[in-house]
């Protein structure tokens, strides 16, 4: 099942030498495990809340795949040049399969209601 890493990166205009070498080198951590950018920054359109910063947004094959990236020897030497100037929060997060039903789902949350 598809998964996702979702940073939110709440100063993203900040700018260091380590945040361009970081850009530079994570394609490479990526490719291994079949990662790729799906959001990589770019205006945010708030609708509910408040939100500050910017999105990033990996797809993987799968959350192993994810976590694999992640807890791998090559992206823990570069995450040090992002996470020491940018402030955020990263997760990661199994997407849903073709068969997702919201219906049911909120069927299923209306009988836990009940009891």
């Amino acid at each position: 099942m598809t998964a996702y890493v979702i940073a939110h990166l709440r100063d993203p205009e900040r700018l260091h030498q380590d945040v361009a070498e970081y850009l530079e080198r994570i394609q490479s951590t990526l490719d291994p495990f079949s990662g790729r950018f799906v959001v990589h920054g770019g205006p945010v359109d708030v609708r509910e809340g408040q939100w500050s910063g910017g999105v990033v947004m990996l797809e993987f094959p799968s959350v192993h795949n994810a976590r694999g990236w992640y807890e791998s020897a090559a992206y823990q030497a570069i995450l040090p040049l992002r996470a020491d100037h940018l402030e955020g929060e990263v997760i990661i997060v199994e997407g849903v399969g073709p068969d997702h039903d919201s219906a049911a789902m909120g069927a299923e949350y209306r009988e836990a209601l009940k009891g």
